[in-house]
């Protein structure tokens, strides 16, 4: 648990790792214990259609998961992933169910629906608005950059979604297989709860009250015909819009903390990009104007 910079707690949670259970390099409780070791409060174990339940370990949250892979090679046909964290019990679902159906297993098992990385299963917006029952969207995913994969970023989707009049919280996961480093203990979501519970934690996520990030905080908020952004020290301060182009979006330079960005006529909604002098990056959710 972390005090952030306007004295508020939150929680470090990782909502999407694998294990020995499915096709991850550690067990369970090597990882757990990695990640306990970088700082973490909670975690979800999402093995491939293998139900992990609650519980607790190394003092760290273990929160129920599982990983719904659907599809295989091809994403010009059918690839898309389904992380469900939460569940009260195992749902058992099976590969021969439809997407609706693994979303509206989740949601009858007492969990979230997260669509895990769609820049790397090239999911249109089409593909997520036949659909309903999502609680969040993954915006980055470090394995998703590692070995064959290069598509970790998933910001274009989610503005074309935005431009559609959707949005869902914005959530960053390591998806860890390797551990080596690359796709471990990087990506995570700060959440800002009353508690660690399950309950809490999930509550937070659903109502967008946490932040996405790698290591920089980013507030993002409206006051008035202003979007005021606020941030740890980092050299990139960025409000994404619908916008295509405009002067005041964008600072850089060194131990930047704030941006006011005036709205624009035709701002329909926007988002907040922070990157420090690592080239860690933080990722607000979207507001609608």
């Amino acid at each position: 648990m972390i005090t952030d910079i306007f004295g508020n707690k939150r929680y470090k949670v990782a909502l999407h790792q694998h294990t020995t259970l499915s096709d991850g390099l550690l067990s369970p409780k090597e990882m757990l214990r990695s990640y306990k070791d970088a700082g973490y409060d909670a975690v979800a174990i999402t093995d491939h259609w293998k139900f992990y339940p609650e519980g607790e370990f190394f003092g760290v949250r273990v929160i129920s998961g599982c990983e719904f892979n659907m599809g295989a090679s091809d994403t010009s046909t059918d690839v898309m992933h389904i992380v469900g964290v939460g569940m009260k019990n195992d749902p058992k679902l099976t590969k021969d169910m439809s997407r609706q159906q693994i979303i509206d297993g989740i949601r009858g098992a007492g969990g979230i629906a997260i669509l895990a990385h769609p820049a790397w299963s090239l999911n249109t917006p089409e593909h997520f608005t036949e659909l309903s029952g999502f609680s969040a969207i993954e915006i980055y995913n470090s394995v998703s950059d590692v070995n064959q994969s290069t598509r970790p970023y998933s910001g274009y989707f989610v503005d074309l979604l935005a431009n559609k009049g959707y949005a869902l919280p914005l959530v960053a996961t390591d998806d860890a297989h390797y551990y080596n480093g690359e796709d471990d203990r990087k990506s995570y979501v700060m959440v800002k709860a009353e508690s660690c519970s399950t309950e809490d934690i999930l509550s937070a996520i659903e109502r967008g009250d946490f932040y996405a990030t790698q290591g920089p905080e980013v507030h993002i908020r409206r006051e008035g015909d202003s979007i005021i952004l606020d941030s740890s020290e980092c050299v990139i301060l960025s409000i994404m819009s619908n916008s295509a182009w405009a002067p005041d979006r964008v600072l850089r330079g060194e131990g930047l903390t704030h941006l006011e960005y005036k709205i624009k006529s035709w701002d329909k909604w926007v988002r907040a990009e922070v990157t420090d002098k690592d080239g860690k990056v933080g990722w607000s959710n979207v507001i609608f104007l």
